[in-house]
């Protein structure tokens, strides 16, 4: 059951908003029905499970695992995340990034799952940074039904993706084999069988469940249109928000705010604060959005999984009947020379 305690202080209708989702009385869409980005997004948004260390000076009692926005400090700064996390005033509610780029054919769903640090309790060969963006591509077959049919997935581990099909998928390994199961989770929450994906602790490395998964303490979020905090680092049942990518003053349109970024495609991260100390070290600038992920031992370029997925899919993946490479909405479409420019003159992905 649903805790009303995380409710507290919201306007009526949107407790019974979420009260009413909670006991399961959300209703899909009718056969035929038109359905918005965000309304897609929602349908396939995982239920993300988030392992959880409490342990060691940089882990903060656990938040340093939690899910949330790149301004949960309130700013658009990224070289102040790491320290700001360590601040008791600042929110922890769980959100999660989305696009949704369309072809005839296919529509293409990439989240984000951003974290103020990325960090370690040991002093053995691994570095730590500020900021953390890995994430998962979900490629949904439009067959005529509302939300389509979900064939594939590629997630984000650090420098490296991995592939995925759900049961029964078309789908089957092209160029780089399949490297599992994606399984569907039923949510509570709206009754939808989500994608089911989860993350490491500290590093946050992400792949489709349980190739990762809980050991001990940990979180499981599931997709809403609330943003709940954890009551601890071992709550099972935390909601998170959806956030446009390319919202108006979203992620997409602050790529040029040096504060936030240092490059195309990767956050601005400093050495400030214990990022470091009583480890092998601190790197800078070392988190990437979607437009700057990148698996440097794989053909596709870097940023093509969020940017040009139709293309990135077609060398997973054998695919039969084929996509089409033609977007009907691709808002990266804009600044194809740029990312192009940036693909070639950027550093390693070393997140």
């Amino acid at each position: 059951m649903h805790d009303i305690r995380k409710t507290v202080g919201r306007p009526l209708a949107a407790v019974l908003t979420a009260v009413l989702a909670a006991v399961g009385l959300a209703t899909p869409a009718p056969a035929g029905a038109a359905v918005s980005r965000a309304e897609l997004a929602l349908r396939w948004a995982p239920i993300h499970y988030q392992d959880v260390d409490a342990t060691g000076d940089h882990a903060l009692g656990g938040r340093s695992d939690y899910l949330t926005r790149i301004d949960f400090d309130g700013d658009l700064d990224g070289r102040n995340n790491w320290d700001n996390a360590a601040r008791a005033d600042v929110s922890f509610a769980a959100y999660v990034y989305y696009s949704v780029l369309e072809t005839s054919t296919h529509w293409y769903l990439t989240y984000l799952f951003f974290h103020p640090r990325d960090w370690i309790d040991h002093p053995f060969f691994e570095t730590e940074h500020e900021n953390d963006g890995e994430g998962v591509l979900l490629a949904v077959e439009r067959d005529g039904s509302p939300y389509g049919v979900l064939r594939g997935a590629v997630t984000v581990a650090h420098g490296d993706f991995y592939s995925y099909v759900p049961g029964g998928s078309t789908w089957s390994g092209g160029r780089e084999n399949v490297d599992g199961t994606l399984q569907l989770h039923r949510s509570p929450h709206d009754g939808f069988a989500h994608p089911a994906t989860a993350q490491e602790r500290g590093g946050h490395g992400l792949k489709a469940y349980p190739q990762y998964a809980i050991d001990g303490d940990g979180i499981v979020y599931y997709p809403s249109t609330v943003a709940e905090t954890p009551s601890s680092g071992n709550d099972r049942d935390v909601r998170y928000q959806l956030v446009e990518i390319f919202a108006s003053g979203g992620l997409w349109a602050q790529r040029s705010n040096s504060a936030l970024f240092a490059a195309l495609g990767t956050f601005a991260g400093d050495t400030s604060g214990d990022c470091g100390v009583g480890t092998f070290g601190c790197s800078t600038n070392s988190a990437n959005a979607p437009w700057g992920w990148d698996d440097g031992n794989d053909l596709p370029g870097r940023g093509e999984i969020a940017t040009d997925p139709a293309k990135l899919v077609t060398e997973y993946f054998t695919i039969p009947g084929g996509v089409s490479r033609t977007y009907t909405d691709n808002p990266y479409a804009s600044e194809a020379a740029a990312l192009r420019e940036a693909a070639r003159t950027a550093p390693p992905v070393v997140d």
